[in-house]
């Protein structure tokens, strides 16, 4: 992925992108329920940039101006086609029409969203002999006002797109705003325009604050209100100083709907809180909810942490076709309220540790949203207190599970068992009326899951309670796959389960001989009641994996069958580059000018994981950046052995030349081959673990 600025157009053809699966193995981990919680071409003419005789008289603006102009007061909430149509001719006024009418029959007006957004292609790629922006008249026969106002007519608000650029990003080389801003500017307000997003292709090097001004002051003299939405990519740190100039900046480069791209912007975004607030918001860019490329687990996560960010949330799925999931994502008022909260603050991380990431966003009301986020690829714990996520003291806490729509009563710790790639988000408070809830508890899985066909395995499900008052007669049970037997080693039954006592019940797996390879669900189930009488009944997916042992020697990881990828833009490969988009579509591993032919290409972030069954030494490989990409992309390298680093590399470019690594791995159960950003995002990341062999 790239954005280029200066001369040169940033590449927006549509891709499709597609990942690897997700199932890491659960070795040794904690696995339980989550608490369930909270309360309530040709150049055309040019024309003049200079404002009219009347902006001269506008007022400055401050950098509270935001607030006081009314705009955004919080996040934007709405709908942007490129990521459901890109320059295709289905993007008309037929389908923008459809949108508005979606967004009421299926309640997504009544649930906040107002904008429906036009990206690029809208317009002729010349304007006419005046200087004017011409609409597409095979797109738009009606023009954009007719468009504008039957989704006004609608309760909804229309937003359109242009570049500070001589040109638009895509490649047919739509005109873009620079030296045309009033008039470009006027043409908006006239046609009923609510919201303008402005890129930052073709922009001729010229300075970015200047380019941004002059259209916030263009948008300023027709005396419409327009949202202005600022995506110049975070190239020059807009969150230092487009505070006075528009409601919202983009942080980062587009988002893909992937993994591993969506994972880079929420880090890249989440340090940047002290600067959002009302009228003023950090854009990680659109929602990939509901386009194919992450599984739902993974979709509520991008939503939950969008809304605890307080990120402006639009929607880039083709809502023509979207599934009933979809909608319930897009949907959740619970979430949805977080976002939108007047206070208008931006989460902050209280804490990240292996993959285990907790994130708390202050409310109005008092409360706090609080995000257990797992980033890893295996079911994990996360836990964190009320006092942490700076609450006051008190003599219990309601805690209300936001996607599991229930609500207990804490004495103060916050946990949940955390499905791979997923979060539980609560919202929490200290609130006297803690005791009218049935009391949580956290249900979870110990010991490793990975196994053989005709092995077993011993695991110890863990049922602790959490709440401020007892469970009662609580139970545990365990289910496993058709044709496998599972056997309790002790009791599954207590009385009371009381805050720090956890019912702990062993058990015994057993795998059928002639057990397949691949991922199996078990559930580990839990039953209480409340001292008021409530019976509460939990449940638990946890993933197990049936593997086959390498065989004896060296063998080309290329060759070998993985438990699980990660990867940040289409799959792994074998034996060739990542291209990106489709299976297949790389090319001949090349690092340095040397091509390889045998290895796996990647794309950051990645992780790759290996079964190593105990019984290997040593992992080889010549690792770099793939000369694909020119002299773009950074990343690093490293091999962990059970969860350890044994290997690594620093930063490595394109420049540098292959570098051999060589991991000791002696003992291990399972290896992971880890490719990080080297910490400035995952544009053009294109990475070799060239002739990468196990030795066992």
């Amino acid at each position: 992925m790239r954005h280029l600025s200066g001369t040169t157009a940033r590449s927006r053809t549509a891709r499709v992108r597609r990942r690897g699966a997700v199932g890491l193995p659960v070795v040794g981990m904690l696995l339980g329920a989550a608490v369930l919680t909270a309360p309530p071409a040709t150049a055309a003419p040019m024309v003049s940039s200079a404002p009219p005789a009347a902006a001269t008289t506008a007022a400055p603006v401050s950098p509270a101006a935001p607030a006081a102009g009314g705009l955004a007061a919080t996040p934007p909430m709405g709908f942007n086609n490129w990521n459901s149509t890109h320059c295709r001719a289905e993007f008309d006024e037929k389908m923008v029409e459809g949108i508005a009418d979606i967004f009421v029959e299926k309640g997504l007006r009544d649930a906040g969203y107002q904008y429906v957004n036009l990206d690029d292609c809208w317009a002729l790629p010349a304007r006419d002999a005046d200087g004017h922006l011409v609409p597409d008249p095979a797109r738009f026969p009606h023009g954009i006002k007719a468009v504008a106002d039957y989704v006004h007519a609608k309760g909804l608000k229309l937003g359109i797109y242009t570049s500070a650029g001589t040109k638009t990003c895509n490649s047919a080389g739509f005109p873009g705003a620079l030296g045309h801003e009033y008039s470009d500017a006027r043409q908006f307000a006239d046609w009923g325009v609510d919201y303008l997003k402005y890129d930052n292709c073709n922009n001729q090097g010229v300075d970015a604050k200047q380019r941004y001004t002059t259209m916030r002051d263009a948008l300023r003299a027709t005396g419409r209100p327009i949202v202005y939405s600022i995506c110049e990519w975070g190239e020059n740190k807009p969150w230092e100083w487009a505070a006075d100039l528009g409601q919202l900046w983009r942080t980062t480069g587009d988002i893909d709907d992937s993994w591993g791209s969506m994972l880079s912007i929420l880090k890249k975004n989440l340090p940047l809180a002290p600067y959002a607030g009302p009228g003023h918001w950090n854009d990680p860019d659109m929602l990939e909810v509901g386009n194919g490329g992450m599984t739902d687990t993974e979709y509520r996560t991008h939503f939950s942490m969008w809304s605890v960010m307080a990120a402006p949330l639009l929607i880039g799925a083709d809502l023509r076709t979207a599934s009933d999931a979809t909608f319930g994502i897009l949907g959740n008022k619970e979430v949805l309220a977080v976002d939108q909260d007047p206070l208008g603050r931006q989460g902050t991380v209280v804490s990240s540790e292996g993959g285990r990431w907790v994130v708390a966003k202050e409310m109005k009301d008092g409360s706090r949203a609080v995000a257990l986020f797992n980033e890893s690829g295996g079911a994990q714990r996360v836990a964190t207190t009320a006092a942490a996520v700076g609450l006051p003291r008190a003599a219990g806490y309601t805690v209300r599970d936001l996607w599991r729509h229930e609500t207990r009563n804490s004495a103060g710790t916050l946990a949940a068992t955390v499905p791979a790639h997923g979060t539980v988000l609560l919202r929490v408070a200290a609130d006297g009326r803690w005791a009218q809830y049935p009391p949580a508890a956290e249900l979870g899985l110990e010991g490793s899951t990975l196994t053989r066909a005709g092995g077993t395995a011993d695991l110890t499900s863990v049922l602790g309670g959490l709440g401020r008052t007892p469970a009662l007669d609580a139970s545990v049970s365990l289910d496993a796959p058709e044709g496998w037997t599972v056997r309790a080693q002790s009791p599954t039954r207590t009385a009371v389960l009381r805050n720090g006592h956890p019912l702990r019940t062993s058990w015994r797996v057993s795998v059928p001989e002639g057990a397949a390879t691949g991922a199996y669900d078990l559930t580990v189930r839990a039953a209480y009641r409340s001292p008021t009488g409530a019976r509460v009944r939990t449940a638990v997916a946890v993933r197990a994996t049936v593997a086959v042992p390498p065989p004896a020697g060296t063998s080309s990881l290329g060759d070998l069958s993985w438990l699980s990828t990660v990867n940040g833009y289409g799959p792994v490969e074998r034996d060739t580059s990542n291209g990106e988009d489709a299976a297949g579509d790389g090319h001949p591993l090349t690092i340095g000018g040397v091509v390889y032919g045998t290895g796996l290409g990647v794309h950051a972030e990645s992780a790759v994981e290996f079964y190593a069954a105990k019984r290997c030494e040593r992992i080889t490989a010549e690792v770099g950046v793939d000369d694909e990409k020119g002299d773009r992309g950074s990343v690093t390298f490293a091999v962990l052995a059970d969860g350890k680093e044994v290997a690594s590399t620093g930063t490595m470019t394109n420049a540098m030349p292959a570098r051999s690594l060589s991991a000791d791995v002696s003992g291990a159960e399972v290896v992971r081959l880890v490719v990080g950003d080297a910490g400035d995002g995952v544009d053009s990341d294109h990475a070799d673990w060239a002739e990468a062999r196990l030795h066992c």
